[in-house]
């Protein structure tokens, strides 16, 4: 039995690895040799060389002071400079006292160390003489000056001449290094190479084969088969492929009808279905449309599949408008707005819904998009339900404002004393009737001003506007109710801020209910920021309290009709920012919230700049 192709690998890189390791091994041994020669000759021998230069410099120095102290006694000499020098010349002594390395290396500075006091001791002793002969400098002083230079230049030769030794130990170690492993590498290089042409050539071949193999099979041409005649994991691959295209033979043979008779079954169901279905594939092409999308469109089928959606879309303008969304690329967004679709002379309402397709990729296990669905559902008599709706709440809503309104008038006649006088009772039992009043037409106002936008009644006069007028406006309008609940209003606007396209009595009324909203959520002696700057094409309006906050669960729903915040402690109809929605919509502009529990919230809304 051969050798397993793992067992063939560790044989092949274990054999590498020991060459690495005998190279390696034997390249330290000179390398360590060569750096530890070279470490010793310049700790050693360098040391001394230095030592003596410095000693030969001090003595030069004490001999141009002794010059100076004889010839010229007051001009450059000074006993505290000379005695600096004796100290320097000392240090280097003491230096290379403690360096001693070569033969006879001892003798020479015992000598210089004799010398050099003598040397010393001398000049002293002439110094005591009162009578100070010059002859003594160059009789005596330069002479010891002279023996203490010869033995300093004697060791510096010493020295220079076991470098220049070891220097060449150097060079000869380093050619027998380089001799030894220049063979070394030659040796290894050729079996190496012999290993790098023959070893991969092994391994690739088969596997060459297996791809070829692979790739037969995705062109599903399952009669492949792979001939490797080898004992290894290769011939064991081989042979389970082999099995493998067998299965795949066979089961592509007894599985086409039954998948043939499923793609039958899944169109029939798409095209009984009584929604508007278009398939698209990931490059945006029609792969199918349902009977009741092609009567829509007015489309035959075969018109449609195979053809790319921005073709389409040139030729007819219905399906360019249903396919806007996702030809822009704004298709995610969830903004419900019905589509209006003249069907057999009939206005229809139908919803749009565009939805990705995902598959798991096989190889990296992530998804990855296929297609698109794109559906439309006929919601025509729930519209007409909703437009019945809202005219019955704005009928509802006009015909009770009336008699509120006369009942809060009456209200107001019964606390005038000229009709008759109210007892203490009496009084409260009136003030609470007509907040109760007020409340009711405050309800029924703000039901007939939403029911009148749904209905487009309310008209939105957009016109330039300074942003800075429909703040002062609303602070102005809130100015009194901020003083009772003792809340600061403090106002930002941003220099040079543009202005802006908008109805100024919809947006003011707009700012008053969100300064509204945020004085009866603020807590006494508090603060509300209103700030006013530009962002990007829009202007961006801010309102800030410093509230308790609202759970960000319930900020996409905050803007929804009748929706109160659980918990809240503050009447209301939950109509105001529903309203308020609609009027920034109307204008093309943007409104949101942002707030956290126990840090107050920040209303949001944006209007477009005059261009």
């Amino acid at each position: 039995m051969g050798l397993k192709i793992q067992s063939k690998l560790y044989l092949g890189f274990s054999f590498l690895f020991l060459l690495i390791v005998i190279i390696w091994i034997f390249s330290s041994i000179y390398i360590f040799k060569l750096s530890s020669d070279s470490d010793a000759m310049l700790k050693e021998n360098y040391k001394s060389l230095v030592a003596m230069k410095y000693s030969s410099v001090a003595l030069d120095q004490m001999k141009d002071l002794q010059s100076e102290y004889f010839f010229n006694q007051t001009s450059r000499y000074a006993d505290s400079s000379y005695q600096d020098r004796i100290l320097d010349f000392e240090k280097s002594l003491h230096e290379e006292e403690n360096n001693i390395t070569e033969a006879g290396e001892q003798e020479l500075v015992v000598k210089l160390s004799a010398a050099f006091y003598q040397y010393v001791n001398h000049f002293n002793a002439i110094r005591k003489d009162s009578l100070k002969p010059n002859q003594s400098f160059y009789f005596d002083i330069l002479q010891d000056y002279k023996d203490v230079k010869r033995y300093v230049e004697a060791i510096s030769d010493l020295n220079m001449a076991a470098i220049i030794k070891k220097n060449g130990k150097l060079k000869e170690t380093s050619n027998n290094a380089f001799f030894y492993i220049s063979i070394i590498g030659t040796i290894f290089f050729l079996l190496s190479f012999s290993i790098l042409m023959n070893f991969p050539r092994n391994i690739a071949e088969p596997v060459k084969e297996l791809t070829r193999g692979i790739q037969e099979i995705a062109r599903k041409n399952y009669n492949q088969q792979l001939y490797i005649k080898s004992t290894d994991e290769f011939g064991e691959l081989a042979q389970a492929f082999n099995k493998m295209v067998f299965e795949l033979n066979a089961f592509e043979k007894s599985n086409l009808a039954q998948i043939l008779y499923e793609k039958k079954r899944i169109e029939a169901i798409i095209s009984n279905m009584r929604d508007a279905i278009i398939g698209l594939d990931e490059s945006k092409r029609i792969i199918f449309a349902n009977p009741v999308a092609c009567e829509l469109l007015g489309i035959a089928s075969s018109a449609l599949v195979g053809q790319h959606i921005s073709d389409v879309s040139t030729r007819n303008d219905l399906f360019k408008n249903i396919l806007a969304d996702l030809l822009n690329g704004s298709y995610k967004t969830k903004d419900f707005n019905p589509l209006k679709i003249v069907v057999a002379g009939k206005e229809s309402y139908f919803t749009k819904e565009i939805a990705d397709v995902l598959s798991e990729s096989t190889e990296s296990r992530e998804q990855q998009l296929i297609g698109h669905l794109i559906t439309l559902k006929n919601i025509t008599k729930f519209q007409e339900l909703d437009e019945a709706k809202t005219n019955f709440i704005a009928t509802v809503s006009h015909e009770l404002k009336n008699p509120i309104s006369s009942a809060n008038l009456n209200m107001k006649l019964l606390e005038d004393e000229r009709i008759g006088k109210l007892n203490e009772e009496q009084h409260i039992l009136i003030r609470n009737a007509r907040e109760e009043v007020n409340r009711l037409l405050k309800i029924t106002s703000e039901l007939l001003d939403l029911s009148q936008v749904e209905t487009g009644n309310i008209k939105i006069r957009v016109q330039p506007t300074d942003p800075r007028l429909v703040m002062e406006f609303a602070i102005d309008a809130v100015k009194s109710q901020a003083m009772q609940r003792k809340v600061i209003i403090r106002e930002a606007v941003e220099d040079n801020i543009p202005w802006i396209n908008a109805d100024i009595e919809k947006t003011a009324w707009v700012m008053i209910n969100l300064l509204t909203n945020s004085i009866q959520y603020s807590d006494e002696n508090s603060r509300i920021d209103v700030s006013v700057n530009r962002a990007g094409e829009e202007v961006r309006f801010s309102v800030k309290d410093h509230g308790k906050g609202i759970d960000p669960k319930y900020l996409d729903k905050i803007f929804e009709r009748f929706f109160r915040v659980p918990g809240s402690i503050h009447a209301g109809t939950g109509l105001g920012l529903a309203i308020s929605k609609e009027f920034i919509i109307k204008q093309k502009g943007r409104i949101w919230a942002e707030s956290s529990p126990g840090e107050g919230s920040t209303f949001y809304f944006t209007l477009p700049v005059v261009s």
